[in-house]
């Protein structure tokens, strides 16, 4: 899955949302089940997302809409799989630039 964002220090619900095309509340249901989902939180109670937020946002995603894991499955997966998952990170980098690739190639 390749997500769009642009690159900030931190990004609101509503970007994250709109990058992975889910509702709030599931975001904000995945922030309670997974310990590694932290994004701080400003006197309001707005959640702001770090690239970190975002990087486990990803393989969240991937592991329990792409992959088919349950959260308990997927969360046991993130704890002892971690190479895994680096592996993971870098076919997400590649797909990343496959795609600015094909842009490229269609603008020829």
């Amino acid at each position: 899955m390749h997500i769009e964002l642009p690159e900030k220090l931190y990004y609101s619900m509503g970007e994250v949302t709109k990058a992975f095309q889910v509702n709030a509340s599931l975001v904000r249901f995945w922030e309670k089940e997974f310990e590694v989902l932290q994004p701080k939180k400003n006197s309001r109670g707005n959640r702001k997302f770090s690239k970190d937020d975002i990087a486990n946002l990803k393989t969240i995603y991937h592991l329990v809409k792409e992959k088919g894991f349950t959260l308990d499955g997927a969360q046991e997966y993130m704890k002892n799989h971690k190479s895994e998952l680096h592996t993971f990170d870098i076919i997400s980098k590649l797909e990343h630039v496959k795609a600015e690739l094909l842009k490229i190639k269609a603008q020829l």
